[in-house]
């Protein structure tokens, strides 16, 4: 990783903030930690990792002990060869809250990050008082019934939040070749999904774009973050025995995902609450920064 972007030079733009290193279920997890409050403890997406969180952790540690993780295959985290399925991903992240003595957590996950939080408040429900889950729900049955191709005249520059056409899902599948085709070229494949389901990627600065291209050059890394994609088939097979979620529950949706948002949700949890950014696209940290705080502190605090 380039030393411009390294966990040290980065945690240099979070004024309160400290990297921190350590062992949970076998694997090492990078995460960081400021602020002073109840904890919210955040997991990142693909293909990004904890600096994503850069628009909205400084702003919410005013109120809270905030605390982004490196979920398993990202960033400074470990790349072991299995444990990608998200039931482990989410011990991983038990098991961290254990280890620093906590009893319960504000739990927040975006994209991959939240597949996670919702695994861990289905297995270990004990520990999360809130979930809010933002553009990422656990995988269900109804991954299968995407296409393999767009439907007529949906799939240009920018996604269709009607029929959204994710051909990504499909391509990480594969394991070996994204690593050859993508080592060095990472940059390529960030610049075009960031436009595709951005309304505005310029919010997705050319700073950001380095961040995470310098991490996602790496063959292990390309290797490590397909794995969440491989490992879907058993999370679909999982989400099969899980109830409910009990404790409230935060949805936060983008352009592209409120309509799957509004018949899943409701089938996952007992009481919860979404919201729509209707002119946001999927990385709404970067484009809505904003409104993604004040949903948050209003459904934490209120």
């Amino acid at each position: 990783m380039k030393s411009n972007y390294s966990d040290e030079e980065l945690i240099r733009y979070w004024d309160g903030f400290n990297n921190y290193y350590t062992i949970v279920n076998g694997t090492q997890l990078h995460y960081v930690a400021g602020g002073n409050g109840p904890v919210l403890l955040c997991l990142p997406g693909w293909p990004q990792t904890w600096y994503s969180y850069h628009s909205i952790a400084q702003s919410l540690a005013t109120n809270f002990r905030v605390i982004v993780a490196d979920i398993r295959g990202m960033g400074s985290s470990s790349t072991p060869l299995d444990g990608y399925d998200k039931k482990m991903m989410a011990t991983d992240i038990y098991e961290l809250i254990q280890q620093l003595g906590l009893k319960q957590v504000y739990l927040l996950g975006h994209d991959i990050g939240g597949m996670v939080a919702m695994s861990l408040a289905f297995n270990y429900p004990q520990v999360v008082a809130k979930l809010i889950v933002a553009d990422g729900l656990h995988p269900s049955e109804g991954l299968k019934q995407m296409s393999l191709l767009p439907a007529a005249g949906t799939f240009g520059d920018k996604i269709d939040p009607q029929q959204p056409y994710t051909w990504w899902m499909s391509f990480n599948q594969v394991k070996g070749l994204p690593e050859k085709m993508l080592e060095g070229r990472y940059r390529y494949l960030l610049d075009w999904l960031f436009h595709y389901v951005m309304v505005d990627d310029s919010r997705m600065t050319e700073f950001e774009r380095e961040v995470y291209a310098s991490v996602y050059n790496q063959p292990e890394r390309i290797r490590a973050s397909n794995a969440w994609y491989q490992t879907l088939g058993k999370d679909i097979e999982d989400a099969k025995g899980y109830k409910s979620l009990s404790m409230p529950v935060l949805g936060i949706a983008s352009n592209v995902s409120f309509s799957f948002y509004q018949y899943a949700l409701p089938s996952v949890a007992e009481q919860y609450e979404l919201l729509h950014l209707a002119d946001t696209g999927h990385y709404m940290f970067e484009e809505n920064p904003e409104a993604v705080i004040s949903a948050i502190n209003k459904f934490l605090q209120g």
